[in-house]
């Protein structure tokens, strides 16, 4: 009995195409991806951030109607300890509080920080009378007996390297600490705080 012999059906020209663009693209990421390893791998990049250098309370007067006035010296730094990658640093918004109460804002233009180097912000933070509620003036109370009083400062600023052909990778930091001082004359205590990326 004769056998019927039918041409194999062929794979048209279109789904090759597909396959081959596929199949680009899976090499071009291989290849991406074994860059960006190497390239850090090599550079080892750390995340810049800013830390608290210097802080003192310049005046601090306070009266029994429960009016304060204050005057805070700042001095942020940001620092980048890349030895490859260029670093910047924008949306900078510190906020300065004292029992909940916020009493000043600080902010800074976007700023670069070049490799293995640091920045200098200074700020004199100087407030108004400020109005304390009875929470608050009992806590200042607490502290002229103590001889310290603290503030807050929280805050967060976005960070970005520059690394040559890889490209850019952004972060932003926040910052939580409590600045402390002394009553008397306004020394800081233990008011060295960093940055923390997320």
């Amino acid at each position: 009995m004769p056998k019927l012999i039918l041409n194999p059906k062929r794979t048209h020209p279109v789904v090759w195409c597909g396959a081959i663009i596929c199949t680009i693209i899976a090499i071009a990421v291989i290849i991406a991806g074994l860059v960006l390893f190497v390239g850090y791998m090599i550079i080892h990049p750390t995340v810049p951030f800013i830390t608290i250098t210097y802080a003192h309370l310049d005046k601090f007067d306070f009266d029994q109607v429960g009016q304060m006035d204050i005057q805070i010296t700042l001095v942020v730094k940001a620092e980048n300890d890349n030895s490859q990658a260029h670093a910047t640093f924008s949306n900078l918004r510190f906020f300065l509080y004292f029992q909940r109460l916020q009493i000043a804002e600080l902010t800074a233009e976007a700023f670069d920080v070049p490799k293995n180097k640091s920045k200098e912000l200074q700020y004199i933070v100087p407030s108004l009378s400020i109005p304390l509620e009875r929470q608050a003036m009992e806590e200042v109370d607490a502290s002229l007996k103590l001889g310290r009083i603290a503030f807050d400062l929280k805050g967060a600023v976005r960070t970005q390297w520059r690394i040559g052909v890889i490209g850019s990778v952004k972060f932003w930091s926040n910052m939580s600490c409590q600045l402390k001082f002394l009553t008397v004359n306004g020394t800081s205590i233990n008011s060295r705080c960093s940055s923390k990326s997320n």
